[in-house]
């Protein structure tokens, strides 16, 4: 189904005030028929007077007032007539009904789809319904849903959340095409960040192929953010096109390990970091030592034979490949 927009509808004041003044023209008239029903005995100017005070207010129900980025989706006696979009006051046909299923469902910036509560009185124990507005918000929202527990690529559980900037850009699928299109969207965000996670790896792991090109490469969801938020986007926006919804933006709000593996990764990070930095520092006194050696070799400053090079080398890599400061031992006679 398709939107109809309806344009030529800003009648409203037009038609408050006509209804106003044919209301008072009624009620003057019903006082006037009564006087002449009591001087002519004749009832007819009473009777019209009494029937159009009592019908002429029917059109006020047809009245309606949109601010910006508003719109409301009139069917009549079931049949979908069109959407008026716009700020200003409108005058429809009055036995128009608003539709909007998703009027008691509230998207909240800092969770997942909750209901609207109901009122409950306190005398009689009875749920009252609480008033709900028709009119569909054209603006752009945020869904922001809870954060979840996915497995990734290598099977490792991790806990993400991701924030939805999305907006209704036809407001006759949303409202006809699906049962409720928030709960939809919540949803379909659900599905699409769960398949696109368990594509990737938490970090960068070897032979994972996260393009589907069947190529190792790089990817990963705390190195590849952008890369994986733009394909979560692509991922929801195709399940909500039914919907008549417009993703504008995804993006990662949070990202970690589940509790259950944490301790364990974060050891496992540890041990990675340490090993970088060793090897970082032998490669380093490595190169050190070779320089003294050949700087020695070069000036002649120091005649020593393999055996003197062997303890001279391993005595320069306890030295600069150590943790604590060296504690020299000067050797004051001679060198032999």
């Amino acid at each position: 189904m398709n939107e109809k927009v309806l344009t030529s509808k800003k009648y409203g004041m037009a038609v408050m005030l006509l209804c106003i003044l044919v209301e008072l023209a009624a009620t003057a008239g019903t006082v006037w028929g009564a006087i002449q029903a009591e001087t002519s005995g004749s009832f007819v100017l009473f009777i019209i007077s009494i029937v159009v005070l009592c019908v002429a207010w029917i059109p006020l129900l047809g009245l309606r007032i949109l601010k910006p980025q508003e719109a409301l989706v009139l069917t009549l006696f079931g049949k979908y007539i069109g959407t008026i979009k716009g700020d200003g006051f409108f005058y429809v046909n009055p036995f128009c009904t608003s539709v909007n299923p998703a009027a008691g469902t509230e998207l909240n910036q800092s969770g997942d789809v909750k209901k609207v509560p109901s009122a409950i009185n306190a005398a009689t124990g009875v749920t009252a319904a609480t008033p709900t507005n028709k009119k569909i918000s054209l603006k752009i929202m945020t869904l922001n849903n809870n954060r979840q527990k996915i497995n990734d690529c290598l099977g490792n559980p991790v806990e993400i959340g991701i924030a939805v900037t999305w907006r209704i850009v036809d407001t006759a699928k949303a409202v006809f095409n699906v049962d409720n299109y928030k709960e939809y969207l919540s949803l379909q965000c659900d599905t699409a960040l769960r398949n696109i996670v368990r594509i990737y790896p938490y970090d960068v792991a070897p032979n994972v192929d996260t393009t589907g090109d069947g190529l190792a490469d790089d990817g990963s969801l705390r190195g590849s953010s952008e890369i994986v938020a733009a394909r979560i986007r692509e991922e929801i926006q195709e399940r909500v096109n039914t919907a008549g919804i417009e993703i504008i933006e995804a993006r990662i709000t949070y990202l970690a390990y589940a509790t259950e593996i944490a301790a364990v990764m974060l050891q496992r990070q540890q041990a990675s970091a340490i090993i970088d930095a060793r090897k970082m520092i032998v490669d380093g006194a490595v190169g050190m030592v070779e320089m003294a050696l050949n700087r020695l070799s070069e000036n002649n400053t120091v005649v020593l034979d393999e055996e003197r090079k062997a303890a001279m080398v391993s005595n320069l890599l306890v030295v600069l490949c150590g943790n604590r400061d060296a504690q020299p031992v000067v050797n004051s006679g001679s060198l032999y």
